[in-house]
């Protein structure tokens, strides 16, 4: 295997082949609905995170694994067109992981997912080059044993771990210990603490893993952060929303993005939240991905939804 070169981003984590459906409303029970199309995409919360953070002129390195099958050759296809350095591990004899989402006509989602017990990353399987030669690592904690060891590897080598968290898994608490910035879902907080009230269940969880941020993404509420001091929010941008798939993977990678140019924590935030947006103007997990200067138009505008706490930052 040829030696692995430095590289500003390295992703280990999930990726999938999504089969999206779009449809006028949510079927009911027993119904039959008429779809509107059907296209199949790649996606995965990682995988997605890097691809926009190669797009946006980041060096990037994509660590996952595929099944023996078309869509392991899909995303390899997809990542060699990006220019992503890849590193898959192939599981012999399974499919890769696939989703179906069904889209309704607000934008609203629905993700139906199967995943072969044989993809999962194990740490051996893993090598540390591939990690300490980055400036930052992004997990999403699915395959935790995977995600804990490249950690500690990236902790080693000084190199800032950013997780996107929307579960808690077996043995997530050894990941957390060492992630700098967690950017969860918004039920994460309260589930790891009790308390269902971010603005302390935030701090909370900083202060018992030691992150540098603890932050909960809302959806069309946009994102609320604590950096140790203070809260940060930053509300979400108002667009035409067609699909929300993959809003959140492109914010955690418009974060990184921001992160590695040495941006302001608001900056971030609202890049972050604007890049989100505008995904969502178009199908599929990766379906509107802009370039930088159109996001940087889009905070500029500033057409935001109404603000969901009242925090002075």
């Amino acid at each position: 295997m040829k030696p692995s070169s430095q590289v500003d981003l390295v992703g280990v984590g999930l990726n999938a082949t999504d089969t999206l459906i779009r449809l006028p409303h949510y079927p009911a029970l027993g119904s039959k609905v008429e779809f509107r199309s059907a296209d199949v995409l790649p996606g995965g919360q990682v995988a997605t995170a890097v691809a926009a953070c190669q797009k946006w002129g980041l060096r990037t390195r994509y660590v996952g694994k595929v099944g023996d099958d078309s869509a392991a050759a899909t995303h390899r296809a997809e990542f060699d067109r990006l220019g992503v350095d890849t590193q898959l591990v192939t599981a012999a004899g399974c499919a890769s992981q696939q989703a179906v989402i069904l889209v309704d006509d607000a934008g609203e989602r629905t993700v139906l997912w199967k995943r072969d017990n044989r993809l999962t990353l194990q740490p051996e399987e893993l090598q540390r080059e591939w990690i300490s030669s980055a400036r930052a690592l992004h997990v999403d904690g699915h395959d935790t044993a995977a995600a804990v060891a490249a950690a500690g590897w990236a902790r080693g080598a000084g190199v800032p771990v950013i997780a996107d968290l929307d579960d808690l898994y077996s043995g997530v608490e050894k990941l957390l210990e060492k992630i700098d910035y967690l950017i969860t879902s918004r039920d994460i907080p309260g589930r790891l603490t009790g308390n269902q009230t971010l603005l302390h269940s935030l701090p909370e969880v900083r202060n018992r893993f030691g992150c540098r941020l603890t932050a909960a993404t809302l959806g069309h509420g946009g994102v609320l952060a604590w950096d140790g001091s203070r809260f940060h929010y930053a509300p979400a941008f108002q667009v035409k929303t067609l699909d929300t798939t993959g809003a959140g993977d492109i914010f955690h990678a418009g974060f990184i993005y921001g992160l590695l140019q040495g941006w302001p924590l608001p900056r971030q935030l609202d890049f972050a939240c604007a890049a989100a947006a505008l995904n969502c103007t178009a199908s599929g997990a990766r379906g509107s991905i802009r370039p930088v200067k159109e996001i940087e138009e889009l905070v500029a505008a500033g057409a935001r939804h109404a603000s969901e706490f009242e925090i002075s930052t």
